[in-house]
């Protein structure tokens, strides 16, 4: 296993576990969908490694953070 694809599940597993801890509603929906992408990361990075993951990575640690507001 590649040390990418155990950093991206580890935000997997966390975002998933945030959003169920959140009340019904759009924050919850827009969690899902963070904890979503990080578990396509982190299949796609299982198959291979690449540095273009980086940048959806980014973009959805934007997204979790305006959601934490």
């Amino acid at each position: 296993m590649s040390d990418a694809y155990d950093y991206f599940r580890e935000h997997a597993i966390a975002a998933a576990r945030k959003a169920r801890a959140l009340p019904p509603g759009r924050p919850k929906q827009k969690q899902r969908t963070v904890a979503r992408v990080y578990h396509l990361l982190s299949k796609e990075a299982a198959l291979a490694p690449n540095i273009h993951h980086l940048n959806d990575f980014r973009a959805a640690r934007r997204l979790e953070r305006q959601i934490g507001r």
